[in-house]
Parts: C-alpha cells; sequence; structure tokens
C-alpha cells in the first residue's frame, strides 16, 4: 500500500510539499486530559497569530483560497480544513474530543496553521492517490452528510480502489476512512503550499510524530512527499 501523488498535481503545484506520519499497533482509545489541554493552549494562542489580519488574509490560509479556486471550487462555499478550523476556534468553539488522534493533528493543525488530517489504513483498499478527480468518480458518504454525492472532475481528491476518501483536496474526508478510537493502523498528512516553507512543514510534522508516540504508541515514521519523491510505503 501506497500514497502516490499524481503527476498532474505538481504540474499545477510544483512547490507542493506533504509531510506524512505513518502509525502501526497504536492504542488510540485512551481519552487522556493532557492531550486536551495540549489542544485548549493551542486554541487559546491562535488569535495572536493573526495580529488582526484577516483570516482570509493570512498566507497560511490565502494561499489554500487560491489552490481552491484553481481546480474550481470556491473558498467561501467550501473552506479549507485550517481555515474552517481557525475560523471555528476565533469565533470562540472549544472543540470537542473525537479521539486521541484527532485531537493531537487539530491541535499541530492548529499551533501551525497548516491542513492536517489522517486515515484509518486498515478501511484503505489498496493505494491512496492524491490526484484530480475523473469524470466517472463513485458517490461517496462525506462526514456528517446522508447524501452519497460523486465529487466533480477536475477536483483535487485522495482516492483508493473505492473512491475518494477525502474531497476538494482537505475540505471534507469520506466517513468510510474516518479515524475512530478503534484505529490501530492509520497515516496523517500535513499539506503545505509557498509561502509556507519547508522548515514548518518539517517542525510540524516531527511534533506531531512525537506526541503520537508519547500518547498512542506503536510503531511511528515520517517521510515526506514532493516533486523529486512522488510516494511513500504505508
Amino acid at each position: 500500500m501506497k500514497l502516490i501523488v499524481t503527476d498532474t498535481i505538481f504540474n499545477e503545484f510544483p512547490d507542493l510539499v506533504l509531510g506524512v506520519v505513518i502509525l502501526h499497533d497504536i492504542d488510540n482509545s485512551q481519552n487522556k486530559p493532557e492531550i486536551t489541554e495540549m489542544l485548549r493552549q493551542a486554541e487559546a494562542e491562535l488569535s495572536g497569530k493573526f495580529g488582526g489580519v484577516p483570516v482570509i488574509e493570512h498566507p497560511h490560509i490565502a494561499t489554500w483560497r487560491e489552490a481552491y479556486r484553481k481546480f474550481g471550487a470556491k473558498p467561501k462555499d467550501y473552506p479549507s480544513s485550517v481555515e474552517n478550523l481557525t475560523r471555528r476556534v476565533l469565533n470562540g468553539t472549544k472543540l470537542g474530543y473525537i479521539n486521541s488522534l484527532v485531537s493531537l493533528y487539530n491541535t499541530i493543525s492548529l499551533r501551525h496553521i497548516l491542513p492536517v488530517g489522517g486515515e484509518d489504513l486498515d478501511k484503505i483498499v489498496e493505494d491512496v492517490y492524491l490526484t484530480k478527480a475523473g469524470d466517472d468518480e463513485p458517490a461517496v458518504f462525506l462526514l456528517g452528510e446522508k447524501e452519497a454525492r460523486a465529487p466533480r472532475a477536475g477536483e483535487i481528491i485522495y482516492k483508493d480502489e473505492v473512491g475518494a476518501i477525502c474531497r476538494r483536496w482537505n475540505w471534507k474526508e469520506a466517513d468510510r476512512t474516518k479515524l475512530t478510537q478503534e484505529t490501530k493502523n492509520a497515516f496523517l498528512v500535513i499539506e503545505s503550499l509557498p509561502p509556507v516553507s519547508r522548515d514548518i512543514v518539517e517542525k510540524a510534522i516531527h511534533e506531531l510524530a512525537d506526541s503520537v508516540k508519547q500518547y498512542c504508541g506503536g510503531n511511528v515514521s515520517i517521510a515526506f512527499l514532493d516533486k523529486e519523491n512522488r510516494e511513500v510505503g504505508l
């Protein structure tokens, strides 16, 4: 099983960098108060990272709004995961507990203002591709939605042999491969586009890997995908 970024993505976004944390034999079942404390601290510190700049003008968020426009998604209607998360927190929402992995990656997302997500490897079928949707993608149930809908041709998606596992790049993931408290094997991804530097991505991915190792145990490894290294074994 591999995670592969297709040529069509790098043709349009040549400076894309993905940080990947690969997890095996973890324990995601514990609700540890230390994790919630870390998340609350990241929430409390978020407004200071904007310094009065509107959310859509922060460079870490503006770059995703531009990327969405490139593949035909209106960022006002379909905000990137990092824009949605930061808006919720800046509006006073305290993020609820889902499971340890989700709280840990939300902490890193807020801390560095980067999109972070993850999937349960045991629910993945064959390889995972970051690619553009074709004309005949199967309909998928997204988190929180009651109706299955197919990706639009040309939108960027993560997909496996069954279908899309995340639509509009990092907008919303499929219910089928979501992380749960029963998750034992998974991969987490941090995504970056200019002007975010590779150093920021590397710092964030190491923090994420270290925190997962500390609180969930298991075997943890890190990889980076870019135009020179387009796939990694999961």
